[in-house]
């Protein structure tokens, strides 16, 4: 009936007529609401008549409507054009249940007063729609689904079966809505609702019944599409995006690895299966993915599509997540988390029997399972799932995969890979002044390309003997460009010495806005900016590492993504971090700090390279020295490295830690039953690489007596009776541990700490509970300045000078120390470091200026940020362990204020602003002094008058904001009405009752 569209929520001005309708009749107070229906039904029934009819009257006030030519009743050429109940009926037969059931209650409702011939015409409408329902009849998807292109069964029926139950559902829902008193709610509204919900339904039914026609979008409501059209500007998917959607195996729910070079679109099959799950399964859905910052982004990028399907989105990184999560009662959740808190909610389900909540586990960047410690908890997690709930569906994707077969066996998965990339990939190497281009056809690996064409002096010569200013100049400013850099150091000297040797013309390209991005960088430093970025950025250049603040990041990817900045010069993070592709990649030389490149990092660096629907083509370049040829010619025709298991290499956090968590969750509490789900994982399927000497079985069996030292278990392991079973079972101490997602190295050092502090808590200020809080692992890496410790001492009350002495530290060997003097007391170097730490963090709550804290103790401010989302990590951790142990009951109330200052660092009346995803501290003040300052206020705003009242804010940081408001409002809100009907539940096992 409306043109392309599928259902009548589609046309959106035909609503808007609709809406504007409502409003006039609603302002007016003689008006009676009824016959803004009758004038919609009238609209229906004119538009059948009238096709060329361009707008239309009705009732006292002339109401004038134009129509929308999408939306208006279209006839075919060869349809006779006699007949009025052939058309009525055409019309009808397009119609979604949901509104003729509309209809058919506004007939109920209104019969009394249908006097007017507009009246008479609804009531003809409606009498004929009642007379459809009762009889057979069959609803089509709609356009949709008869034009879906070749290859996506479109030969199939879309036929969807009326069901009575649904048909009961919606009369009664509307019947309420009917008769409630208020005249504020819009029927447009109740309308897009019912339809999105038939929808909805519709799908459900149709992947239930795993039939080959999926419906309007992939199993979902057309909405869906609209709005991956209208959030993201995506019209068409990928060819191959479209055959991995189809696969049979996803259809029949197996788990599945995929791969596809990096830009190749794999995140949104990852996101349609996501919401297949939400929607049509009615799941929880858990998302992995590798850093803090993807994690916010994804979860405002998430957010907009929550409000508008009706599902949560929830954050789990840094302190964030709630562990277990709140049961829903209806909505469902999609938990979106970094592999820690992945792994420490995974453990949480299965401890309150939940996990079956779950129906899908999605992992980004699947390959990190051969990384350190994080690849051994996301080999935990996985496992785990796959032990305790077979339904759990698991879908992992990567872009650098070797090995598949081992990860296709350990998660019991299927495999698809596509070399497709939307942006042709160029490889090249330079030596010298010469560019190769790589080809495996060749006898070396490289095929001369050309000579660089660019005069150079003798000063300029030696100041880049490399040619990088020759080959960022054929790209920039027109172009993006990005440059890796082996070393922190190295990318502030590059974008330096770029920009004293580029020509003054390059100031000239978007000048107000480079200035103003300064001004945005001094606002966040609180009046000061990096002496680098204020000489680098008139020019279009930045430099990008660990050594920046979160918010400074922010500002420079938002700047470069816009073409403020044309150049970065940036750290391998930026590879595995957030999505800044460009024109021209250039690698400054084959090294990560000191170490040779592996093929995954240069193959996620030149990954970045070519940008979808902007270049043609995307170039890699590798700047190689002469005595670096041979291992470069090997990295650039090599294969990817294998990904092996990390559960005994990461001893505490791997092995140890899965064996306590094992016994505590009661998911394994014999040898046997052990060694049975050892086999689960993907050590167990690489058992062939242990050492010759230690069978796994063996393995384990050391694994548990250790933990059984560290009083982290209690039983016995083995019984040479082979009759009887050792059921082994965790103590107080080991459920704490696996439950704060403690490292077992520090467990039993930090109980001491916690016991010791019991004893004489200085509660004068929060520095002894700083000093409990500050993570252990990051005091290998700390070397105190000793006079700015000794300066630092020296400034603490009397009652906190003794938090150092309780602790360790006596004044005297500060005082030595700073002096150069011999030391002849040991003390406990760990202990030293820490309180150091501590003395920063102090410091930086005090003044929340990372800035001037950074300066006072001569560190980095990236390394000062970074210790303080370390910090308040282990904040929570540590809530969660004494929440376990009933003797550090005082502990709870105190850290649970120190975790919340620890992750917002600001002052107080910032921190609700700060809650919603993405906001830092300095959009957090530029919105409190615009007047926004509570999550109500965010949650209520309007895009458009954000962006007039906050400086350099686009139109789509806007939304995000205001999504990711509503969805943190809704969820306080759910979480609010859980509790309301959690009380007032009546329970079932009264006494007395029967």
């Amino acid at each position: 009936m409306f043109g392309d569209y599928d259902s009548f929520y589609g046309n959106d001005s035909l609503l808007a007529q609709v809406d504007d309708v409502e409003h006039k009749y609603l302002q007016d107070k003689n008006t009676n609401v009824k016959a803004a229906g009758e004038i919609i039904l009238g609209n229906l029934q004119a538009g059948a008549h009238q096709k060329e009819q361009d707008s239309f009257s009705a009732s006292e006030n002339v109401i004038v409507l134009k129509s929308d030519k999408e939306g208006a009743c279209q006839m075919r050429d060869s349809d006779p054009a006699d007949g009025d109940q052939e058309l009525t009926e055409s019309i009808l037969d397009d119609l979604p249940l949901s509104q003729l059931l509309y209809f058919e209650k506004m007939d109920e409702l209104s019969s009394a007063s249908r006097t007017s011939p507009v009246s008479k015409a609804g009531d003809e409408c409606v009498n004929f729609s009642s007379d459809k329902i009762r009889g057979p009849s069959s609803f089509y998807a709609g356009a949709e689904c008869r034009n879906r292109p070749t290859g996506s069964s479109s030969h199939s029926k879309c036929v969807l079966i009326k069901t009575e139950s649904l048909k009961d559902h919606l009369k009664s829902a509307m019947t309420g809505n009917a008769k409630a008193q208020t005249l504020q709610v819009s029927k447009t509204k109740q309308l897009k609702e019912a339809v999105l919900s038939e929808e909805i339904f519709v799908a459900k039914k149709t992947i239930e019944s795993s039939s080959v026609d999926i419906g309007p979008f992939y199993g979902l409501p057309s909405k869906v599409k609209d709005l991956f059209r209208q959030l993201r500007g995506i019209e068409t998917l990928y060819e191959w995006q479209h055959d991995c959607l189809m696969l049979e195996s996803l259809q029949q729910r197996k788990n599945l690895i995929y791969s596809l070079p990096t830009g190749g679109g794999k995140t949104l099959v990852a996101e349609i299966i996501i919401l297949q799950e939400l929607l049509c399964r009615q799941k929880d859905v858990l998302m992995i993915l590798p850093y803090v910052a993807i994690v916010q982004e994804k979860v405002r990028g998430l957010s907009s599509f929550g409000i508008e399907l009706g599902f949560l989105v929830e954050e789990y990184a840094g302190s964030k997540g709630r562990f277990p999560p709140i049961k829903r009662r209806v909505k469902k959740s999609l938990y979106i988390a970094t592999i820690e808190k992945g792994h420490a909610l995974v453990n949480s389900l299965i401890e309150t029997e939940r996990i079956d909540d779950v129906g899908l586990v999605v992992v980004d960047e699947l390959h990190m399972l051969g990384e350190g410690s994080r690849g051994a908890t996301l080999e935990i997690t996985l496992a785990k799932i796959l032990y305790t709930n077979k339904k759990t569906q698991i879908i992992g994707m990567s872009a650098t995969l070797n090995n598949v077969g081992d990860l296709q066996k350990f998660l019991q998965a299927e495999y698809y890979t596509n070399d497709f990339r939307p942006v042709e990939l160029k490889e090249y190497i330079k030596i010298r002044d010469t560019i190769y281009a790589v080809d495996s056809k060749t006898e070396n690996g490289f095929a001369f390309s050309r000579l660089l064409d660019f005069k150079y002096s003798s000063n300029l010569e030696k100041a880049d003997p490399d040619h990088i200013i020759a080959l960022v100049t054929e790209v920039i400013p027109k172009y993006s460009c990005l440059i890796f850099c082996p070393t922190k150091k190295n990318c502030e000297n590059v974008a330096s010495m770029v920009c004293k040797y580029l020509k003054k013309e390059f100031r000239a390209h978007r000048e107000k806005e480079k200035q103003d991005l300064i001004k945005n960088l001094k606002s966040i430093g609180n009046g000061t900016v990096c002496p680098v970025l204020r000489q680098t950025i008139p020019f279009g250049i930045a430099y990008h590492h660990g050594g920046l603040t979160n918010d400074e990041r922010k500002s420079i990817e938002e700047a470069y993504s816009s073409g403020v900045l044309c150049l970065l010069a940036c750290t391998a993070t930026l590879a595995a971090g957030v999505n800044l592709p460009a024109r021209r990649v250039i690698l400054r030389a084959p090294y990560v700090a000191n170490d040779f490149l592996k093929k995954n990092q240069y193959k996620q660096m030149i990954g970045r390279a070519g940008r979808a629907g902007i270049d043609s083509a995307g170039e890699s370049i590798l700047i190689v020295q002469e005595k670096d040829k041979h291992l470069v010619q090997d990295l650039v025709h090599s294969p990817l490295e294998n990904c092996y298991s990390n559960l005994l290499l990461e001893l505490t956090k791997g092995m140890q830690s899965l064996l306590l968590s094992l016994v505590g969750l009661k998911i394994a509490v014999t040898h046997e039953e052990v060694n049975n789900f050892m086999c689960c994982t993907l050590l167990g399927v690489q058992q062939q690489l242990l050492p010759k000497e230690k069978s796994l079985s063996e393995i384990i069996k050391d694994g548990l007596e250790n933990l059984k030292e560290k009083g982290l278990l209690k039983g016995r392991i083995s019984e040479k009776d082979h009759n009887s079973k050792c059921t082994l079972t965790i103590t107080p101490l080991g459920k704490a541990t696996y439950k704060g997602s403690i490292d077992l190295a520090y467990c039993n050092l930090l109980y001491r700490e916690l016991k010791k502090g019991l004893e004489g808590l200085i509660l004068e200020s929060n520095l002894h509970l700083l000093y409990l809080a500050t993570p252990y692992d990051l005091t290998l890496s700390c070397s105190p300045d000793w006079m700015i410790y000794l300066r630092q001492f020296n400034q603490l009350s009397a009652a906190e000078q003794k938090v150092a002495d309780i602790v360790g530290v006596p004044e005297s060997f500060i005082t030595k120390k700073a002096s150069g003097q011999a030391i002849r007391k040991n003390v406990d170097m760990a202990v030293v470091n820490k309180l150091y730490l501590t003395f920063v963090l102090y410091t930086l709550l005090k003044e929340t200026d990372i800035w001037s804290v950074s300066e006072k103790f001569n560190m980095s401010r990236g390394y000062v940020q970074n210790l303080l989302n370390s910090a308040a990590s282990f904040a929570s951790c540590l809530l969660h362990f004494c929440e376990e142990l009933e003797e550090f009951w005082v502990y709870k109330a105190l850290l649970t204020e120190l975790t919340k200052q620890l992750t917002y660092c600001v002052k107080t009346e910032l921190i609700p602003l700060m809650e919603v995803a993405g906001v830092l501290e300095a959009r957090a003040k530029q919105l409190y002094n615009a007047g926004y300052k509570t999550l109500a206020h965010l949650a209520n705003a309007n895009p458009e008058t954000l962006v007039k009242m906050i400086e350099h804010l686009s139109r789509r940081q806007a939304k995000q904001i205001v999504s990711s408001a509503k969805m943190l409002l809704s969820e306080k809100a759910e979480a609010l009405q859980e509790e309301v009907e959690e009380l007032l539940k009546v329970p079932t096992d009264i006494p007395g009752t029967h």
